[in-house]
């Protein structure tokens, strides 16, 4: 039987992964982007995407993503091809740069406030580096943030990472102020904490109301609350524990 250390995060492009197949040259750079914000050079951008390439096809990936979350409420990607034909009919698998730096789905598709009419349906991704990628589903995930062509932000992640930078030059500002003139970035950690409740498929397909609003809309009040551990720290039943087995280790 596996143990966790032998599959968690094997299909991430982590820290540990991009040492050992990025060039010292190009981990120091991509580390100084992360870190500090440092653009990132066109060359050392090629040179990053095709060891990134190189990895995920490795572990059978045969497309890419910018994986991105659009005011949806879910995630989006626009997938395209690692595969490249040749003249004498084979192929070779080829990444660049400026396709892992940029892309440019339909933005029409998304929510977007009136910013623009449909005609002007000009949307970018742009790669986040300091998410990692990731394969799912034999496709390479780029973390990536979304924008209109004229800069406004059409996802969840655009203003996150706005107001992660304007935290950064504010707090850089204060520690300045106290003589704290060796810190080079400050970064916030945010988290998330997920509740859900688990619904029988069969009860589930009888309910309207969870099919279409993923909600309950109408419904009796439960027979008891939650006084006697109906729900917190109550037992784990035997087809709810095997559920969670296999989302942790998939998570």
């Amino acid at each position: 039987m596996e143990t966790v250390s032998e599959y968690f995060g094997i299909k991430v492009f982590d820290d540990c992964v991009m040492r050992s197949r990025l060039s010292k040259e190009a981990y120091s750079s991509l580390r100084k982007t992360i870190e500090e914000g440092v653009p990132l050079n066109l060359n050392l951008a090629n040179a990053i995407a095709s060891a990134m390439c190189k990895w995920a096809v490795e572990n059978g990936a045969t497309h890419y993503t910018h994986w991105f979350q659009p005011l949806t409420g879910i995630t989006a990607e626009k997938h395209d091809s690692f595969i490249n034909p040749t003249e004498d009919g084979t192929v070779i698998m080829k990444f660049s740069g400026k396709e892992l730096i940029k892309g440019e789905p339909d933005a029409s598709s998304f929510p977007s406030g009136g910013l623009r009419t449909t005609f002007e349906a000009r949307g970018y991704t742009t790669w986040d580096p300091s998410s990692y990628a990731f394969i799912k589903e034999n496709t390479l995930c780029i973390p990536t943030a979304f924008c209109s062509y004229d800069g406004n932000a059409l996802d969840e992640k655009t203003p996150l990472l706005r107001s992660m930078e304007a935290l950064n030059k504010q707090a850089l500002r204060i520690l300045k102020l106290f003589g704290k003139n060796n810190v080079k970035r400050v970064v916030p950690c945010v988290g998330v904490e997920q509740e859900y409740f688990l619904i029988d498929r069969e009860t589930y397909l009888k309910r309207k109301d969870l099919i279409y609003c993923g909600r309950t809309l109408f419904g009796a009040s439960p027979s008891k609350g939650q006084e006697l551990a109906d729900h917190y720290f109550g037992s784990l039943k035997p087809r709810v524990q095997a559920y969670m087995a296999d989302l942790d280790k998939e998570l």
